[in-house]
């Protein structure tokens, strides 16, 4: 399908005719007319109508024969998110299951979080979720990425590098797992040209240079095939092929292997009727070629965990040219190229739930293992470290295969076995010798687990540092959570206080809430208790404190800053306006330093040389030396409040405390508290081992600054906290 071509209603029903399957076409239509009324107006990048997407993906999904209910989801996929329809109007109109699935596929971009990193991950815990109930879900939705992928030429180049980046990381993964390799293999070669543009160019313009010789060669080696296995009735399928780009860029650039040296560039699939033929196949390649030692892999007898079979081999003609060869039946192939959706496409389908399918029990594993998760972003580093791993198979001495990640040790085997294997885990045997606990397995190992029979026996907390795989760390996690709170709490309150000194935090009660907060934790305990288990991580836990204490001191700058401008414009005009001087009417006013009176101090004035009437306390230390005096006797004025008005005044405050910077801390917040601008502090020690402040403030009378004082003396470590200027 050419994809700069606008899909149309027309095209869909078509395609569903062509299909000669039974589709309910009227509830197609209403789901159709649903959409195309709700997204009316809007438009794709491309400038297409936005219809054209929805109406796509339907056909995506159509080559693997989704159901009625499936291509009704995916033509209704955003209205929900996009538009006013809502999940209950589609419950209504078109059931249960089809809700079930919009609601699945829609993004929670509504949620308010706290980064895009927590967004993504519960979008992708919802997908998850969602998936459990139906596995319909997930399907439409590599549908929905794959048509966002072939029209991302449409978008800015950061969206592109985004978008690409996060199907790597997520929707490719999991169409792996899905078993839907031909929807994976074109979502990594879209991503990749846009993520490495030059690397791309670099494999294509090699692969040209040998196009010719390339294509000769493999119509050579299948017509060499064909005709030693002419016999075999009806006649086998054989196709030839070449890696794809992100195949051969993965061993180029990931494994830094020269192009001469990836051995499996040119591949020939041979598909025939039953397993029998398949290994009967097998021995005429390698009669008819030379196998490359350790190149040859039966996953026949040990499927892949999304129940991928097929017999591989590399070998070599006496053309020198290394290729790989596949072999499998039809049904394999079938499941190989779609996946779980093979099961629409050539069955009767599924009835969506994943429940008693064991080929999804790595869904529910991740679901189990981010119920344990307190971090959120955890979570999706997770998913994604599990979903992209390659992997070993291992049997247990009763011939049990397990597939574990590449890198996985004897630790981790223990605890795919059972989680009560791994927590009581003493020793392991591979090929009958000990080995230790951080033991690399590898493909065909036999591992014997020895466990201890002690009640009280339990991980140790170095082997969250051994295990490799999110799984075994996850349970040891949940170990220690359950059953060691105390220790837990110890140990983190223990490593977030040598955390904060490092990096000049003072450990005080609201900064340890507010990180508790941020961790979506309830309280200061948990938060410990989950640092002591690994819950949480330590790097995270100090970032957003770090953060929140920045963006504290930029507040409180801007405040101080915004005061004293204020302070500014205040003292350069007339305060005449809240004063009342006996016998004296438009004269310029200035208030004294020594004292800063407030609006309800009792005032006087006096009549300087120049400068107008200056206000004092009439408790100033200065009223009281020189009101006698025979100079100035005449000088002072009677003066009083004319009411309160908008303006504020500078008061300082004189604090005796003792010596700990949380008492500082104390102070500050108190004042932060009060919503009043501080202007200016100066701190000393005193020769008792005290400390001094004289704290200079921003307030609008003499009660607000008695309701500072006073709940300055009331912290704990405050000696004593007063108003300067008194007699």
């Amino acid at each position: 399908m050419d994809i700069k071509k606008s899909v149309t209603i027309d095209d869909l029903m078509q395609k569903i005719a062509d299909t000669g399957r039974e589709y309910d076409t009227e509830k197609i239509r209403r789901a159709f007319e649903l959409a195309d009324k709700a997204h009316d107006g809007q438009l794709r990048s491309s400038g297409e109508k936005y219809i054209t997407h929805p109406l796509s993906v339907a056909m995506i999904l159509l080559d693997y024969l989704m159901d009625t209910d499936t291509i009704c989801a995916a033509l209704m996929h955003d209205v929900v998110e996009d538009t006013d329809v809502a999940l209950e109007e589609i419950k209504k109109k078109f059931g249960s299951d089809v809700a079930l699935m919009v609601d699945g596929v829609t993004k929670i971009g509504q949620v308010p979080l706290n980064t895009k990193e927590e967004q993504q991950a519960e979008n992708i815990r919802k997908i998850l979720i969602a998936m459990s109930k139906d596995i319909r879900v997930i399907i439409i939705k590599l549908a929905d990425r794959l048509h966002n992928m072939r029209t991302l030429y449409a978008r800015p180049p950061e969206k592109q590098l985004k978008t690409s980046l996060e199907t790597m990381n997520f929707y490719a993964p999991i169409a792996h797992r899905l078993g839907m390799s031909d929807i994976k293999e074109e979502m990594e070669s879209i991503a990749i040209h846009y993520l490495d543009p030059y690397g791309c160019k670099e494999i294509e313009r090699l692969l040209d240079l040998h196009k010719d010789e390339r294509d000769s060669f493999i119509d050579k080696i299948i017509t060499r095939i064909r005709s030693r296995i002419s016999d075999i009735d009806p006649p086998p399928i054989i196709e030839g092929r070449v890696k794809s780009i992100f195949s051969i860029y993965k061993k180029m650039y990931v494994k830094n292997k020269p192009f001469d040296e990836i051995y499996d560039i040119y591949a020939v699939r041979i598909i025939v009727q039953s397993v029998v033929e398949c290994y009967n196949v097998l021995g005429v390649i390698h009669d008819l070629f030379s196998p490359m030692p350790y190149r040859f892999k039966d996953y026949i007898a040990t499927p892949k965990p999304n129940r991928y079979q097929s017999l591989h081999t590399t070998v070599i003609g006496k053309e020198g040219i290394p290729f790989e060869v596949q072999i499998r039946t039809v049904e394999m192939h079938n499941t190989a190229q779609y996946g779980i959706a093979a099961h629409w496409k050539y069955k009767a389908g599924l009835k969506g739930s994943v429940d008693g399918e064991k080929r999804f029990d790595w869904i529910r594993q991740l679901l189990e293992r981010q119920q344990e998760a307190d971090d959120v972003e955890q979570i999706a580093d997770a998913i994604k470290n599990d979903l992209t791993q390659d992997e070993v198979f291992v049997f247990s001495p009763k011939g049990d295969v397990f597939a574990l990640p590449l890198g996985a040790n004897v630790l981790d085997f223990a605890y795919t076995i059972h989680t009560e294997v791994g927590n009581k885990m003493t020793g392991a045997k591979v090929g009958g010798r000990m080995v230790p606990f951080d033991y690399q397995v590898k493909t065909g190992d036999i591992v014997e687990i020895f466990t201890s029979g002690s009640p009280s026996y339990g991980p140790n907390r170095n082997w969250l540092n051994i295990a490799q795989t999110t799984e075994a760390k996850s349970k040891i996690r949940s170990w220690f959570k359950k059953e060691r709170r105390e220790e837990n709490i110890a140990c983190g309150k223990e490593e977030l206080e040598r955390e904060f000194k490092r990096n000049g935090i003072p450990v005080e009660n609201d900064i340890l809430e507010e990180a508790a907060m941020k961790a979506h934790l309830n309280s200061v305990d948990d938060l410990y208790a989950a640092i002591g288990y690994g819950g949480v991580s330590m790097s995270k836990v100090i970032q957003r404190i770090k953060d929140s204490v920045i963006r504290a001191q930029k507040e409180h700058n801007a405040a101080v800053m915004t005061a004293e401008e204020n302070m500014e414009q205040t003292n350069s005009r007339s305060r005449k306006k809240g004063i009342i001087i006996e016998g004296i009417d438009n004269c310029q006013i200035k208030f004294a330093q020594c004292c800063n009176p407030l609006p309800g101090d009792p005032i006087i004035g006096f009549v300087t040389r120049g400068f107008g009437v200056s206000i004092h306390k009439q408790d100033c230390v200065n009223v009281i030396n020189n009101m006698d005096s025979e100079e100035n006797r005449d000088r002072w004025l009677k003066a009083s409040w004319a009411g309160v008005d908008d303006s504020t005044y500078r008061a300082t405050i004189d604090i005796i405390s003792e010596q700990r910077s949380s008492v500082i801390a104390d102070i500050t917040a108190a004042i932060a508290a009060n919503r009043i601008p501080m202007h200016e502090m100066n701190m000393h020690r005193l020769k008792n081992g005290n400390t001094n402040l004289l704290i200079t403030i921003e307030v609008a009378g003499v009660e607000q600054l008695a309701n500072v004082i006073s709940r300055l003396q009331k912290i704990p470590g405050v000696i004593s906290a007063d108003r300067t200027g008194k007699a």
